[in-house]
């Protein structure tokens, strides 16, 4: 549901891509807060936004990519983008599940969370720095 109209508003300029998975991390990162939450309905909002935060992650993500990319390499780097996208995928609930073995099911999605806000944390911290930088004339 959200994918679709997340590249049609990639499409269409309402949102850039810096700003889509930005905001997809952030949403995410909130869905498994929501996750740590006593009861079904932690879990269910946690689902719904972990939904949300993916379907903006990947159209952008992907999109960037291929726009960036020379065409002559377009293939592998599609192949390899979907490649971290598979271990991922597979590496969460691995995370997880190591965590919540040594601890509870609470820190280990307390850590992929974290994990997951720390993205456009350190995108902020280097934009910061780098329009400093410009600023002040030093390269």
């Amino acid at each position: 549901v959200v994918q679709p109209r997340a590249g049609r508003a990639l499409d269409a300029g309402r949102v850039t891509t810096r700003s889509g998975l930005t905001a997809g991390l952030l949403i995410t990162a909130a869905g498994l807060a929501c996750a740590m939450l006593p009861g079904l309905t932690g879990i269910l909002v946690g689902a719904a936004l972990i939904g949300a935060g993916t379907g903006l992650i990947t159209p952008l993500g992907f999109a960037a990519l291929a726009s960036s990319t020379p065409q002559e390499r377009l293939g592998q780097t599609m192949g390899a983008a979907e490649l971290g996208r598979e271990l991922g995928d597979a590496g969460g609930p691995l995370l997880v599940a190591a965590v919540a073995t040594a601890t509870t099911l609470t820190h280990g999605y307390a850590t992929l969370a974290a994990l997951i806000a720390v993205g456009p944390l350190l995108g902020l911290a280097r934009r910061t720095l780098n329009s400093r930088g410009r600023s002040t004339g030093s390269t």
